[in-house]
C-alpha cells in the first residue's frame, strides 16, 4: 500500500514513480540475498546514481537534483520501504556531501562536488570514535599541519560503507583546546594509510557495511580542509541535522513496509473462517501502526519544510529523529506480532524489519542525545514552548 503524498510539482511525482520502479525491479529481488549474506550491493548505488538519486538535494550547477528536502526525504523513504540498508547508504552519501556543498569555497565546489554527485563515487562520514560517539568534541584523531600539507592519524568507528567509499569526509583535531578545535577534511578513499578494518557483525542492516577506518600518517592537501581551521565541529553538528532528517525518512519508510506486509498477512491469513484484520484486536493493532507512520511521515517533513525555508530546523529535526525511530521500533515489533510464530521465522521478513529499526534509535544521535536537544531548546524559550517560525527571517 503506496504512501499518499503530497509533492510540491509534477517533477516531483515522476520522481517519486521512478523511484518506486527502481525499488520493485532492482532493490526488491535482491535484498534478502544481500542482507542474509551480509553482501555490500556496491552496484545498486551505481544504479541508483545513475538514476540521480544520489544527488537531489544539491545544487543542479555542481551536478544535483535540485531537489528540495521535502522531495528528497520522500524519495529516501520509497527506498527504506524495499531496503532500508541502502536507504541509510543514500542518506549517508548525502551527508558526506554537505560540508563540501555547505561551507567549501566555489574552487572546492567546482574541482569536486560533481564527481561526488555525478553517481559513481560513493562517500562516507567520519566522525564517531570507539569513545566519542555522543561527544564528538572528546575525538583523539589528529590532523597536524606540515607546510602545505596536514597529516592525520587516529581511528573512526562505526563508518558506513568503511572500505568501498570512493572518499571520506573526516573531522579531526588540530588544536588540543578550545570550542575550534576541531577541523573537516575531504580525504579521498586511495590516499596512502587509509585503511579500513573488516566490517562489523551487527543485528541489522547487515547488508550495509559498517567499519572502523584507520588513518595512520595519511598526508593530505591542505586545499583538502574544508571550511577554516577549528570550524569542523559547527559544520559536523550543522550536517547532523540533515541527516538525522535522513534517517527519519528512512525509519517512516521501514515502518511502512512492514505496515503493509501485515497488512497482506492479516488479509490472507484467516482464523474463525474469516481473515484476522476482521478480528477487532488485530485491526486496533494495525490501526495503531497506520497512525504511528503517518505521525512520523508528518514530523519529518514538517521540519523539512523548515528546512526549505531556511528556517531554523535543528530542534525540529531532533523530534523528528525521535518520533520516527522509536515509532519504527513499535511497528515492527508489532507487524512480528500480527504474523504471529511465522514472524519470527525468517521465512517473513518482518523479524529483519524488527532488527534494523533498532539501530536508527542509536545512530545520528541517540535518542537520549535527541531528547537533550528538545530539553534545550524548551529551556532556552522563556514561553516554555517551541519557537513559531512564521515570523522569523529566513536565513541565506
Amino acid at each position: 500500500m503506496p504512501a499518499t503524498r503530497t509533492l510540491p510539482a509534477q517533477e516531483a511525482v515522476d520522481l517519486i514513480g521512478l523511484t518506486r520502479e527502481l525499488a520493485e525491479k532492482e532493490l526488491a529481488p535482491r535484498v534478502a540475498e544481500a542482507e542474509a549474506e551480509e553482501k555490500f550491493p556496491r552496484e545498486v548505488f551505481r544504479t541508483l546514481g545513475r538514476a540521480g538519486l544520489l544527488s537531489l538535494p544539491y545544487a543542479e550547477q555542481y551536478g544535483g537534483g535540485g531537489q528540495p528536502y521535502e522531495v528528497y526525504l520522500q524519495v529516501v523513504e520509497e527506498i527504506a520501504a524495499v531496503w532500508a540498508s541502502v536507504a541509510v547508504g543514500v542518506s549517508v552519501h548525502a551527508l558526506s556531501c554537505f560540508a563540501l556543498a555547505a561551507f567549501g569555497t566555489e574552487e572546492q565546489k567546482d574541482k569536486w562536488l560533481p564527481g561526488m554527485l555525478g553517481g559513481e563515487l560513493l562517500g562516507a562520514y567520519c566522525l564517531s570514535e570507539a569513545h566519542a560517539g555522543s561527544d564528538p568534541a572528546a575525538m583523539r584523531t589528529r590532523a597536524v599541519r606540515d607546510g602545505d600539507h596536514y597529516v592525520l592519524d587516529g581511528a573512526k568507528a562505526w563508518t558506513t560503507h568503511g572500505g568501498h567509499a570512493d572518499f571520506y569526509t573526516v573531522m579531526a583535531r588540530t588544536s588540543d583546546t578550545g570550542s575550534r578545535a576541531i577541523s573537516c577534511f575531504l580525504v579521498p578513499a586511495d590516499t596512502p594509510g587509509v585503511i579500513a578494518d573488516p566490517p562489523e557483525h551487527k543485528m541489522g542492516l547487515t547488508g550495509s557495511a559498517t567499519a572502523t577506518v584507520r588513518l595512520e600518517n595519511v598526508r593530505v592537501p591542505v586545499e583538502y580542509r574544508i571550511g577554516e581551521e577549528g570550524q569542523g565541529l559547527a559544520i559536523a553538528f550543522a550536517g547532523l541535522d540533515c541527516g538525522r532528517l535522513g534517517i527519519a525518512a528512512v525509519a517512516t519508510g521501514l515502518a511502512q513496509g512492514a505496515l503493509d506486509h501485515a497488512l497482506r498477512y492479516s488479509r490472507e491469513r484467516e482464523t474463525f473462517g474469516r481473515p484476522i484484520i476482521e478480528h477487532q484486536g488485530l485491526a486496533f493493532v494495525l490501526a495503531d501502526m497506520a497512525a504511528a507512520v503517518q505521525a512520523s511521515r508528518a514530523t519529518t517533513l514538517a521540519a523539512a519544510r523548515l528546512k526549505d525555508q531556511g528556517l531554523p530546523f535543528s530542534c525540529e529535526a531532533s523530534i523528528a529523529k525521535l518520533i520516527a525511530t522509536d515509532n519504527a521500533m513499535k511497528v515492527t515489533t508489532d507487524a512480528v506480532q500480527v504474523l504471529g510464530g511465522a514472524g519470527y521465522t525468517r521465512d517473513f521478513p518482518v523479524e529483519r524489519y524488527m532488527r534494523e529499526a533498532k539501530v536508527m534509535q542509536i545512530f545520528e544521535g541517540t535518542n537520549q542525545i535527541q531528547r537533550l536537544i528538545i530539553g534545550r531548546a524548551l529551556r532556552e524559550n522563556d514561553r516554555g514552548t517551541l519557537r513559531v517560525h512564521d515570523q522569523e527571517t529566513p536565513r541565506p
